[in-house]
This record gives structure tokens, C-alpha cells and sequence, in this order.
């Protein structure tokens, strides 16, 4: 076959037909180049088939003056006729690349294929865990690896013992890698026009990819595979919960819509209010109600438990605050802690608060949010700023409260007394949004909603039960705290997302800086509720598009599209290990998705008669329940 039918040449116009008579029967005599400065080469002699002059233009030489092929496959120029007898060879310096044809002669295209030859077989890995410890040495791995792999190579580094018996504590833990991208973003100062650059790191969660070359295909422009790649290795939640697939009791009760159902913290105890101005509390273990407690007047539009489980607050849309103790159905406290109506709760965390859970911020219709003593019933602090209702509190774990308002902004407070601090102090104003902003998510709401609690709602070496004793709060406290150490990591920074009329949700480091870090676009109409996965892998946004999207929890980056909903999305709920997501809808039913894989709903809940409102999943795990306009309350387990 002739030599040129095996390589050709990118961009070079000299190239002619080829000889066809075999290379093999070939008299080539032709005396070495001469340098030239403008990288040509002139010969005089020619070359001789047998005893009959053939012209050999075209055929590919190098500059040594030999054939390309295996003795010398790097070639770099092409050889021409001179016109007088003579032959030039033009370095081209090109790249050549082999042809490959399929059974009927015709070339295959290999654009695709030459993404994957520019990823090497091995990349070096240096392996660090959420304190930003390195693990081991920096280790050449093959970029085949995935995250199974990755997950086998950090236990022998940890020196965990292999178990397969996934009911005993030894069983392998799965681990999660992210690698930490360096991205350069560019704008223009508002105030002077003068253009800015702006680096940030992320750290873009690759568990999910197939392997270590996939994640550098798709981010080979911000990934050099010439430098050491740093993974941060996060364990996952070792426990599985079981998908809930049916329905096994029915709740009724409520007179009116229900708006609002949650669990406690420890899972044992299930609280809803509604249209009918009650707050109800019903016992898990039988699904039959505890207490209905009467003392609003108005519908109850906002709940919420305290981090210990002790206290449940409630607040109406006449402005009235209420105090509940769950277990004898009492009322602790009845405070007019707003003109309008109430539209937040937020608890403070327990670690942050020495075990005393004593302090409430809410929010209102009136433009004001306030931070309240639920022991002593006063105010302490009221927090004005806004121009218009507030429509979302949030306390997040490092003392700020975060309220969003209809007039566009999201304002953050100082909620620490200390070192200078006082509490109410206006911190930043976070403006990016177009239009009212609905609804707001931390990335340590999990955390501080479950307070000092496990998954199986134990606090670990407590003994006693008396939630009063110091013995009770001291253990409570010291396991909230290490929990919430455990769940930031060292240098894991405070993440806050919004959700807004606008169709759009914007990402913020709160803490450090008061732009956004991403816009996030996709969603088509309003959204109406946004809420972090428990370990903040993850976020997910319900919106009136009928749609669920799910986020990358760190860089914001998009996962899946969740279709299958036929009316708006009111609600999303995760469970505890993060598998799993909820969603109430317009349409009736609920749908259980799988996260980060399955875009489609892996099943729906039907049997309600009217709109979903409200839905929460149990912290333990055990069940889902789902409050709707149908006046009943739905429990869901597998």
C-alpha cells in the first residue's frame, strides 16, 4: 500500500497523488539536504523505479532525507518537484495522524477519540481530608480510576479494615473526592468601569463522574494534567435509608388546608399546622394525635422546633407568636411579636448557644425581623432594614441571620455578642436579584435543625433522659459541637442560596464577600423553595415550572433536571443520607427521586385528594410525611 494511504498531513497543499508502485521496489538515490535558512532543502538528484525515471513529488521525507514509516515516524516536511529536474522539501512542522477506514474504505472521523489522546494514562494525586491534612504521599494514579477505586485507595492509606458485612459497623464507608478548580472570572468595576479580574477556588464534587478522565475531558481547560491534581476526600453517611414507596396511615383532623408539617429533631415527634388555626401533635410510632393545642386565630403560616425538641413555635397572620411544650400539648408563651403576619421562624443552633436554646428570630409581612428570649418572652433585638416584607429567616451556624425581602435584597446580621460585636448589627447587604426574593438555605441547615441528635436520634454517651438535667445539656452541647466541627471541616466556608421571582438563584459566601459567587439560570417561573442536602453535597430548587433541579452544593455547578411533576412544585425534602429527595406538588401527589442519577421519579406517592403544601422526611429516616388542601396528613415509609 503506498506510503501517503497511512498518514496525512494537516493543512499542506503540496500534497499529489502518490506512487503507487510499492515502496518496497523502490531505487531512491538522492543526496543528503543542504541547510537553508528558510527551512528548505534542494536536491538534484532523481528517483529511479527499475531502469524508468519516476517523479516522486509528494511523497512524504523528513529532513534527514529518509521516508517517514517506522524507521522514521516524526516526519516534518514534504518533497516537491522543482520543475527543472530537482526536488525542495518544505518543513512544515505539522502533525500527521493515522487514518482509520471502516470495511468499506471510508475514513472514520476521530475528533471524538482525539479529546481522549490528549488525556494521559496516569495523573498525580495528592489526597487531603476536609481539614486540609494530606493523606499519604502524591501518588500517580490512573486516570481510569473512579471513585470506587479512589474510595479502595484512600481506606489502605486510612488503613481501614476491609469488611463486607455491611450490618456491622466495619462495613466500608463510601467516600465522596472533590478537586479544587481554579477559575478566573472578569467584569467591570461599577463605579470607575475599569475592568477586574477575579479568581476563586471551587471544588467540583467528581464522585459521580465515570472516572478520573472524564472529570479532565470535561474541565481540561481549568485542569492541568502536568501538575499534582489535590482531591479533598469527604466520607459519606455509612447508613442507608430505605426509599419509602407506600402509604401506610392517613392523618385527619385538620378542619382547614394543612400548610406546615415537620418533624422533630430526634424523628420521635411529628407536628403540622394549617388553615384551621390549631397546631396538632401526633405520635409516630401509631400515627394517631397527641395534642391539638388551640390559642391562634388566624392560620398558622410558620413552624418550627427548637434544636433540643423541648420547645415547638408557631406563628399566625395575625402577628401572634406561640410557645408549645410537645409532650403535655401546653402553651409555654403567647407574645404579638409582629403587626402583620409572621412568614419565618429560625431557632438558634444549639452549638452556638451553650445548650440553652433560649433565643427565636422571626420574620413578618411589616418589614422587621426580631430576636426573641423564649424564656423571658421579651425581644431583644429588632432587626430593621428592609423596605418591604421580609419573606425568608435563616440563622446559620456561624452567629449571622440572614432575612430576604420582597424589596430584592437578602440583609445579614450579627446575632454574637463579644470581641467588638453587637447583636443586630447590620453585617452586609447582598443585592443581585432582579425582582422579590422567596425563599433562602444554608449549607449547615441540616445540621443545626438535628442539633445534637444521630440518625438513629441518640445523643452519644448521654444517659439520662431528662432533657432539663445539666447532665442532659452539657452532653447535648459537647455532641452538637463536634458535630458541627465534624460537618465544616477546616477551611469548609458558609454557603447561602436564594431563590426569586426573577427565575434565578444566586450563590453567596455571606462571610467573606457580598457578591454572588454564580447565577444560576434554568428554571422558567418563580421559585419557591431551595434546600441543602444533609452533608451539602447538594441543593435542589422547586419552582412553579412544574420542575426540581438539583445543584452541585459547593460550585453551584448544574447536576439534573427532575420532570415528571404536571403542577407546580411547592416543596423538596432530603433524607438523611443524602440519597434520596421529596417533592410536594400542585398536582396532588408526591414523586421520591434518586439523587444524583435518576431524572426521572423513582416513584410517585399518590392518594391525596387536593395540592400538596407541605411534606418533611423523618431525621432518622423512618418515614415521609405529606400535609395537603385535602385536610389530611399522609405517612409514607418502605
Amino acid at each position: 500500500m503506498p506510503v501517503v494511504s497511512y498518514l496525512t498531513a494537516i493543512e499542506t497543499p503540496h500534497l499529489t497523488k502518490p506512487p503507487t508502485t510499492p515502496l518496497a521496489t523502490m531505487d531512491i538515490d538522492t543526496p543528503p539536504p543542504t541547510s537553508s535558512n528558510d527551512n528548505t532543502s534542494t536536491f538534484t538528484g532523481t528517483g529511479t523505479i527499475g531502469t524508468k525515471p519516476k517523479d516522486l513529488s509528494g511523497v512524504a521525507w523528513t529532513t534527514g532525507g529518509s521516508l517517514v514509516g517506522s524507521l522514521n515516524p516524526n516526519n516534518v516536511g514534504y518533497r516537491t518537484s522543482d520543475g527543472r529536474g530537482g526536488y525542495i522539501i518544505s518543513s512544515t512542522g505539522k502533525r500527521y495522524k493515522r487514518i482509520k477506514r471502516d470495511a468499506d474504505g471510508n475514513i472514520i472521523d476521530n475528533d471524538e477519540n482525539d479529546d481522549d489522546d490528549e488525556i494521559p494514562g496516569n495523573i498525580v494525586v495528592q489526597f487531603s481530608n476536609r481539614d486540609g491534612e494530606l493523606v499519604g504521599e502524591a501518588m500517580d494514579v490512573p486516570t481510569s480510576a473512579g471513585s470506587e477505586e479512589l474510595g479502595t485507595l484512600i481506606r489502605s492509606l486510612l488503613e481501614e479494615e476491609e469488611d463486607d458485612d455491611h450490618g456491622t459497623n466495619k462495613a466500608r464507608i463510601p467516600y465522596a473526592f472533590f478537586a479544587k478548580v481554579e477559575r478566573t472570572t472578569r467584569s467591570r468595576n461599577p463605579t470607575t468601569g475599569e475592568p477586574a479580574t477575579h479568581t476563586r477556588v471551587d471544588e467540583i464534587d467528581i464522585t459521580d463522574f465515570a472516572s478520573l478522565k472524564a472529570f479532565l475531558k470535561d474541565y481540561r481547560k481549568e485542569v492541568s494534567t502536568e501538575q499534582t491534581l489535590a482531591l479533598t476526600y469527604q466520607p459519606l453517611a455509612l447508613f442507608k435509608v430505605r426509599p419509602v414507596t407506600r402509604c401506610t396511615d392517613t392523618l385527619p383532623g385538620h378542619t382547614e388546608a394543612i400548610l406546615h408539617v415537620s418533624y422533630g429533631p430526634d424523628g420521635k415527634n411529628l407536628a403540622s399546622g394549617g388553615g384551621d388555626a390549631t397546631v396538632r401533635f401526633w405520635d409516630v410510632h401509631t400515627s394517631t394525635p397527641r395534642h391539638t393545642c388551640k390559642g391562634h386565630r388566624d392560620h398558622v403560616l410558620s413552624t418550627a422546633w427548637s434544636p433540643d425538641g423541648v420547645r415547638f413555635a408557631s406563628g399566625d397572620k395575625r402577628g401572634m407568636l406561640l410557645l408549645w411544650d410537645p409532650v403535655k400539648g401546653e402553651a409555654l408563651g403567647k407574645m404579638q411579636a409582629h403587626s402583620k403576619w409572621i412568614t419565618g421562624l429560625a431557632w438558634e443552633p444549639m452549638h452556638k448557644n451553650h445548650g440553652k436554646c433560649e433565643r427565636l428570630a422571626t420574620s413578618s409581612k411589616d418589614g422587621l425581623g426580631k430576636i426573641w428570649n423564649v424564656r423571658t418572652k421579651r425581644c431583644e433585638v429588632t432587626l430593621a432594614g428592609h423596605s418591604d416584607s421580609i419573606e425568608s429567616i435563616k440563622w446559620g451556624g456561624e452567629g449571622l441571620i440572614y432575612t430576604a425581602s420582597r424589596d430584592r435584597t437578602i440583609k445579614v446580621w450579627n446575632a454574637d455578642e463579644g470581641e467588638g460585636k453587637r447583636v443586630g448589627i447590620l453585617v452586609k447587604t447582598l443585592v443581585g436579584h432582579g425582582h422579590r426574593v422567596n425563599t433562602l438555605a444554608v449549607s449547615c441547615d441540616y445540621v443545626c435543625r438535628t442539633g445534637p441528635f444521630d440518625h438513629y436520634g441518640k445523643i452519644a454517651d448521654v444517659t439520662s433522659k431528662d432533657r432539663d438535667s445539666a447532665e442532659w445539656r452539657n452532653g447535648a452541647y459537647k455532641a452538637s459541637v463536634e458535630k458541627y466541627k465534624a460537618f465544616k471541616g477546616s477551611g469548609e466556608p458558609e454557603r447561602l442560596v436564594s431563590g426569586s421571582d426573577d427565575f434565578t438563584i444566586l450563590v453567596w459566601n455571606p462571610i467573606e464577600n457580598k457578591r454572588p459567587i454564580k447565577r444560576l439560570t434554568g428554571h422558567q417561573q418563580a421559585i419557591n423553595h431551595i434546600a441543602f442536602s444533609p452533608d451539602s453535597r447538594f441543593f435542589a430548587s422547586a419552582s412553579f415550572d412544574k420542575k426540581v433541579k438539583v445543584w452541585n452544593g459547593r460550585s453551584g455547578d448544574f447536576v439534573a433536571t427532575m420532570t415528571g411533576h404536571v403542577g407546580a412544585v411547592y416543596q423538596v425534602a432530603w433524607s438523611s443520607d443524602g440519597r434520596y429527595l421529596v417533592s410536594a406538588s400542585k398536582d396532588s401527589t408526591a414523586k421520591l427521586w434518586e439523587i444524583p442519577s435518576g431524572k426521572k421519579a423513582r416513584e410517585t406517592l399518590p392518594g391525596h385528594e387536593d395540592e400538596v403544601y407541605a411534606l418533611d422526611w423523618s431525621p432518622n429516616g423512618a418515614s415521609v410525611a405529606t400535609g395537603s388542601k385535602d385536610r389530611t396528613i399522609k405517612i409514607w415509609k418502605h
